[in-house]
């Protein structure tokens, strides 16, 4: 059980502090004519693709992406599922929860990004609502030159006053993420109709065309001419320039996308392939054993597992029997990032880095991954897990160079051994690794008193686990007992999803299993997770509440560097200090997709092997 569906792997998204106030322009203004003049000077050509390092894999003529069958037929309705409820078709805001579909960053059903990622890429952007961008040696600004056939499903032309209110409105009225999300970006303005430039704080920064070319537009005068409420929300089908528009809404129950029939990108090249179900609906269901039951009655199409017992033991349906249901384990090269049991260390009773290093040796992933999982799971040592992006062996070179800067100032554990979790052989028991919790716990000053439970002056080792996945108890309550074994008393709560996520933004919990899902090129997003100024900030990703001026320094760093070498070497050096500052316990990966599938439904082969794209590239065709 993986994260990753609800995480939406947004670690995809890039996120940069806000220093000062950002300006905003929305029509043309005398300087920026010899601002062009300049970039005329410096021979700023138009480029149909920008790439984070290195060259873009397409060239401007390409017919099709090579993950994609550009042949697929196109028609039938894609039934998929959902778990919870929602009560908002607004992704923009904190308030609420959004349906199933409703992306707030990238191209996706109802919206529209200036430019997309392609998924056989490290990081890598196409033009889409923007024909092409233009970006000088020191990526001080980037101007993107808006298509002229885009239109919004209403018939109005997507302008570059859409770009500039639409970045506004996001770092206002927005969820106080796109505040940071966007920090670095000091002003946009439309040149033109169709010019609009995006000026930076800073120079040098090679991700800020990336972070500003992914940003979903949203159609200005369909907010301001209503007097619509953008902070409030809603279940009024909104107005996009997506290729879907939708249908049908039964609040926390069911969401219907058809597709437009008169989508102004459906002859792009980076589309073609994409987008081929007449029909995409999400069902929504009370838990994911009743989702279970229902895929194998035929009430949807495609199922994600990610529970090793079930895929092992459930998957016995006459539907599989008889052929109609395609069972896959599909590798795969996406980053894992981490799963764990994470600690709120805004909490006293986790500040001490003895009693989050203490309890890792509680848990026991080893017994319970044979119990639970048939041995399948991968123990997770790095926040970047399953790439490359992950640190191993002991620093050395540039790493090394970099780390020593800060010795005396981070854990000297970093210098000296490789991070590996507590681990046990899976048979003889937990004992070893208990005795050495209590040890470490009886050095730290924390005594056993008369209840069974240890404290430290007024700090008593107690606290409640949250969560909004019952299927995680099973897991949680052996935790939970080799807990009280050493003095320390926890609690399994589980909640709604709604519930869940309002005390995740106020940060209203002890400890959580939560997910930091990664790409392939961290960068600006780093900030959004480790960074000081957002351990305060509601809403941020931040969960943990690092605030350290260490890993400030080189996430500032990192986003600064220039090739694909420094970048490693910076996120190898910030995981060595994450994982032994003990913010989180690690649980555990699977490097394959396993996906059920009628067989009604097609899909191309091969697959990105970052991204399945099932409601994107995938198909309907009987047989």
């Amino acid at each position: 059980m993986t994260r990753g569906s609800h995480m939406k792997k947004i670690a995809l998204a890039l996120i940069t502090p806000l220093l000062i106030s950002p300006a905003f322009a929305e029509d043309t203004q005398t300087p920026n004519a010899k601002q062009e003049t300049a970039a005329e000077k410096e021979e700023v050509k138009p480029q149909h693709a920008i790439a984070l390092h290195g060259t873009p894999k397409y060239p401007k003529d390409f017919t099709h992406l090579s993950y994609v069958n550009p042949n697929a037929p196109q028609g039938g309705t894609l039934k998929l599922s959902a778990i919870g409820s929602f009560d908002s078709l607004n992704p923009f805001i904190v308030k609420g929860t959004p349906a199933a579909g409703m992306s707030f960053i990238r191209s996706g059903f109802i919206y529209e990004s200036l430019m997309q990622n392609s998924w056989d890429e490290p990081f890598t952007l196409y033009g889409i609502l923007a024909e092409s961008i233009e970006v000088p040696k020191d990526k001080s600004w980037a101007i993107f030159n808006i298509r002229s056939e885009a239109t919004w499903a209403d018939g109005t032309p997507l302008t570059a006053h859409d770009v500039a209110w639409t970045f506004k409105t996001l770092t206002t009225e927005g969820n106080p993420f796109f505040k940071a999300y966007y920090g670095d970006i000091e002003k946009v303005e439309a040149l033109s109709d169709k010019r609009v430039k995006f000026s930076f704080k800073v120079s040098g920064n090679h991700e800020l065309p990336l972070i500003a070319a992914e940003m979903s537009i949203l159609p200005k005068h369909y907010w301001t001419d209503t007097k619509r409420k953008f902070n409030s929300t809603s279940l009024e089908a909104p107005l996009g320039s997506g290729p879907y528009t939708i249908e049908e809404v039964e609040a926390g129950r069911k969401i219907v996308y058809k597709r437009r029939d008169n989508w102004w990108g459906e002859d792009l090249a980076f589309f073609n392939g994409f987008y081929n179900f007449e029909r995409v609906q999400y069902d929504y269901y009370r838990d994911n054993n009743v989702a279970l039951e229902a895929f194998f009655a035929g009430e949807f199409d495609i199922r994600i597992e990610n529970t090793a017992k079930l895929w092992k033991q459930a998957y016995t349906a006459p539907a599989i029997k008889n052929g109609l249901i395609i069972k896959e384990d599909i590798d795969h090269k996406s980053p894992s990032g981490m799963q764990a049991f994470v600690y709120n260390i805004r909490r006293p009773v986790f500040q001490d880095i003895a009693v989050r290093k203490a309890l890792a040796y509680a848990f026991d992933f080893e017994w319970s991954n044979n119990q639970f999982a048939y041995g399948d799971y991968i123990r997770t040592q790095s926040f970047y897990d399953n790439a490359e992006t992950a640190s191993k062996g002991l620093p050395e070179g540039k790493e090394l160079e970099i780390l020593e800067r800060f010795r005396g100032q981070i854990p000297d554990k970093v210098f000296t051994s490789e991070y590996r979790a507590p681990a046990t052989d899976g048979k003889n028991g937990i004992r070893l690794n208990l005795k050495e919790a209590k040890r470490i716990l009886d050095e730290a000053g924390y005594v056993l008193g008369k209840d069974g439970v240890r404290s430290k002056g007024e700090i008593k080792l107690e606290f409640e686990i949250l969560d909004s996945n019952p299927q995680f108890e099973k897991w949680v309550l052996p935790f939970i007992k080799n807990l009280e074994r050493i003095g320390v008393k926890a609690t399994f709560r589980v909640v709604d999803t709604a519930q869940y996520q309002n005390r995740m933004n106020e940060f209203d919990y002890d400890m959580t299993i939560s997910g930091f899902g990664q790409s392939n090129s961290p960068g600006n997003e780093q900030r959004d997770f480790w960074g000081t100024e957002k351990a305060d900030m509601n809403g941020s990703r931040n969960i943990i509440g690092v605030k350290d001026p260490v890993i400030d320094t080189l996430i500032e760093e990192l986003v600064q560097s220039h090739t694909r070498e420094d970048i490693l070497t910076y996120i190898h050096a910030m995981d060595r200090i994450l994982l032994h500052s003990h913010y989180v316990i690690p649980m555990w990966h699977y490097p394959k997709w396993r996906i059920a599938r009628w067989k009604h439904i097609k899909r191309p082969n091969p697959l990105s092997d970052i991204s399945p794209l099932i409601s994107t590239t995938w198909w309907y065709e009987e047989e």
